[in-house]
């Protein structure tokens, strides 16, 4: 089978990982357990999910000037991710984000987007050309919002599949934006986006009918521990979860939205591409780090064999 060609439109960051006991409330410090240096940005760390899982990827994005930038950039090529749609801007710092992680998995972070705001308009349509060519294009909001709201109208203009991940969601988001193939926020992003409260499966499924009188073909929104909800094609359906305890849950929202990359392009099934995405939040929330918890496809296929039994 080909491998899905994937294009990325999205941030590449340092995450500096801080482990502690409890999450700090404000005014408050806390002695914390570890800290460590991981490459993560939800933009690379969605391309690093999809590559893992079978798909072409190739990155649209920026790194600074600074140490951590070829540092990032190989490890994008490790991944197998092409980067040559990846910008060097000068005088200007990487991405930084000061991620806390709890005893729990529970996670709270900052992000410094330096470099990733500089991704421009007029570089997105310079990569026109890349975007025609791919089967779809995977955004999310950590890059200038103009940016994104640009790549999405170049995928449209050439009938390229767009998935948008609306994280981190902002104060006001285009109407544009609601103009994808796929929606798919977590819980917490939905009710911002929709000034809405979820509390159950009902919600969510309120809330992806709601996304798609919007403008969205379809919508997902995920719910952590408590699965997934999808519409599609007029039909909405929760996906169960996979019980795991959980290690960390920085990156389960970037491997399953990769991954639903990955399986809707393969499956040709969105319901189907959201129960493996599932699993593979789900292995990934089990793990510590953001991408060095990301599954490889052996990895996934060998946890949805372990959970079936």
């Amino acid at each position: 089978m080909k491998s899905p060609r994937i294009v990325v439109l999205g941030s590449i960051n340092m995450d500096l990982v801080i482990r502690c006991s409890a999450l700090p409330v404000p005014g408050e410090t806390v002695i914390a357990h570890s800290s460590a240096e991981v490459c993560g940005g939800k933009g690379a760390n969605q391309a690093i999910a999809a590559s893992r899982l079978g798909g072409h990827v190739e990155m649209i994005g920026s790194v600074g000037d600074d140490s951590f930038a070829e540092q990032l950039l190989c490890n994008l090529r490790e991944a197998r991710i092409d980067t040559r749609a990846v910008g060097r801007a000068s005088d200007c710092a990487s991405g930084v984000a000061i991620v806390a992680v709890d005893d729990s998995g529970q996670n709270s972070i900052m992000v410094v987007p330096g470099a990733n705001h500089r991704v421009s308009q007029a570089f997105v349509a310079e990569q026109e050309s890349l975007i025609a060519e791919a089967d779809v294009l995977l955004c999310q909001l950590e890059l200038p919002i103009e940016t994104v709201v640009r790549g999405v109208e170049l995928a449209g203009r050439h009938g390229v599949r767009v998935i948008l991940n609306p994280a981190p969601m902002p104060k006001s988001f285009p109407a544009e934006l609601f103009q994808v193939d796929l929606l798919c926020p977590n819980q917490h992003e939905a009710e911002s986006l929709l000034q809405v409260s979820i509390r159950d499966v009902a919600d969510a499924k309120s809330a992806c009918r709601q996304m798609v009188d919007r403008g969205a073909r379809h919508a997902i929104v995920t719910l952590g521990s408590e699965g997934a909800v999808v519409c599609a094609n007029g039909k909405c359906e929760w996906i169960e979860p996979h019980r795991v305890t959980a290690v960390d849950t920085t990156a389960a929202g970037d491997a399953f939205a990769g991954a639903v990359a990955v399986f809707w392009l393969e499956l040709g099934d969105l319901i189907q591409a959201a129960r493996l995405a599932g699993a593979a939040g789900a292995l990934a929330a089990c793990r510590s780090g953001a991408q060095p918890s990301l599954p490889t496809r052996t990895e996934l296929e060998t946890f949805i064999r372990s959970s079936s039994n």
